[in-house]
């Protein structure tokens, strides 16, 4: 499993990159979250911090 962004709901506002423990999630050209699929551990950090709902662990 890991997380998933839902590139509509991203706003860039980069919470997640920031509270990303294992560093997996950056920021595209177009300020939307990415996942480093092969860096992430699956912890949910993300899904908690997301003012927009955005990420979901799959």
């Amino acid at each position: 499993m890991v997380a998933v962004i839902i590139s509509e709901n991203c706003v860039g506002c980069a919470t997640c990159v920031d509270e990303c423990p294992v560093e997996a999630i950056s920021l595209d050209g177009e300020n939307i979250a990415v996942v480093d699929e092969g860096e992430c551990s699956d912890c949910g950090e993300c899904v908690d911090v997301c003012p927009t709902e955005a990420i979901e662990i799959e």
